[in-house]
């Protein structure tokens, strides 16, 4: 399998890993040097603002206490499309555009009998990814989600 080829497998099998809250597999894509973060542009206050960043042991420890949360259950289901590959041949990496938006298929919402079942548009943004590409493997050396939106709704401490 080529580079680009190994680097979108790893991107698409991301989201699917994702949407299924298989966060041990989704971690298993990762280098142990990996480092995650969810970002957007204020133009507010002409910062960024980051709601959330980890490395791959803050992640796992963090996922690990997701159950003992007080969440919104409703599952993400992530439309991702790989816009660039760009290949480093000689530092074995590669780094990676992708468009994302997440649907929120809601379970209960506010008013359950009424919203119950509903998807909802949750958020619209980029996965930044540089990925580790060594032995046939591509592993994902860090991701930024670069979101558009400001204000996310309940259930946001999981990743995206």
């Amino acid at each position: 399998m080529d580079v680009y080829a190994l680097v979108r497998d790893a991107v698409y099998r991301s989201s699917l890993l994702l949407d299924r809250q298989d966060w041990d597999g989704w971690l298993s894509l990762c280098d142990e040097k990996f480092q995650y973060a969810i970002r957007a542009w204020s133009p507010e206050i002409n910062k960024d603002l980051t709601y959330l960043a980890h490395d791959l042991k803050g992640l796992a420890s963090m996922i690990k206490l997701l159950p003992k949360h007080n969440t919104d259950h409703s599952p993400l289901t992530r439309h991702t499309s790989l816009y660039t590959v760009d290949v480093d041949e000689a530092a074995q990496s590669a780094k990676a555009i992708s468009s994302v938006v997440v649907f929120q298929n809601l379970l209960d919402g506010i008013n359950s009998h009424i919203d119950a079942g509903e998807s909802r548009l949750f958020l619209v943004g980029k996965y930044i990814d540089t990925l580790k590409v060594d032995g046939g493997k591509a592993s994902f050396l860090s991701r930024e989600v670069r979101i558009e939106n400001r204000r996310l709704d309940k259930g946001s401490h999981w990743p995206i």
